[in-house]
């Protein structure tokens, strides 16, 4: 079953980035004169996506008439935090306005070209709750690295620290809407922390390791990246 519906995390107060884009939602900074969130849109309609979910929070005016100029009117929904919910709040939050039980869960700030419809397979074939796409990166200390087994069932997540290599977590979901609603979670809290490292024991959530381009422009240096590798 095809993958149609995604939400988009983009109310991120991004104050990394403060320096080099202050009056802006960092998902909304310019790269070769677009705004970042347009490279991510692009790659989620380029992979069937035909109903997207943004939920917003900080300068979230910035981001509507940006999108009612690029997107079909029925093609999204936009939903506004009152108040930063963590991540895993924003999820939740997002997916009473879904249409589907299965979303791709992606964040504004970050784009991974991996292959959502081959995930959405991997996703569905072992019955997962939730399944990760993981991006192999050698010589790195931002990230935590994520371990699986032999079927892709994550077994481990090692924390930040400098690595040789290993596969981190890219920041692209597939969640079941259903399964995840089930859980009782407060308003606020980390998907990330409460989530993940907290259910992955239970043997449902799975990774699986994809090619594609990958950038965080959390930071002024990759941002300044992102102005020579997107087009």
């Amino acid at each position: 079953m095809a993958i149609t519906e995604a939400i988009v995390l983009a109310g991120g107060l991004g104050t990394r980035l403060r320096s080099a884009v202050p009056d802006l939602p960092k998902c909304m900074a310019p790269v070769n004169g677009k705004p970042f969130i347009g490279y991510v849109m692009a790659h989620l309609q380029k992979q069937g996506i035909t109903h997207i979910i943004f939920s917003l929070g900080y300068l979230h005016d910035a981001f509507e008439g940006y999108l009612q100029e690029n997107l079909p009117v029925n093609s999204y929904t936009i939903v506004v935090e009152k108040e930063p919910l963590g991540t895993g709040g924003a999820i939740a939050f997002a997916m009473q306005s879904a249409r589907t039980n299965r979303q791709v869960v992606v964040n504004g700030d970050s784009i991974f070209t991996s292959d959502i419809i081959a995930q959405s397979g991997f996703h569905e074939q072992r019955n997962a709750t939730c399944t990760l796409a993981l991006k192999a990166m050698h010589h790195f200390d931002r990230y935590g690295v994520v371990e699986t087994d032999s079927n892709g069932r994550i077994t481990r997540f090692r924390e930040k620290q400098a690595y040789e290599k290993g596969l981190i977590n890219a920041g692209v979901y597939i969640i079941n809407r259903e399964s995840f609603q089930q859980i009782p979670f407060p308003e606020k809290f980390s998907f990330e922390t409460d989530y993940l490292q907290r259910y992955y024991p239970e043997g449902t959530i799975y990774g699986i390791e994809q090619e594609g381009y990958f950038i965080d422009i959390g930071i002024p240096e990759d941002y300044e990246r992102a102005q020579k590798e997107l087009r």
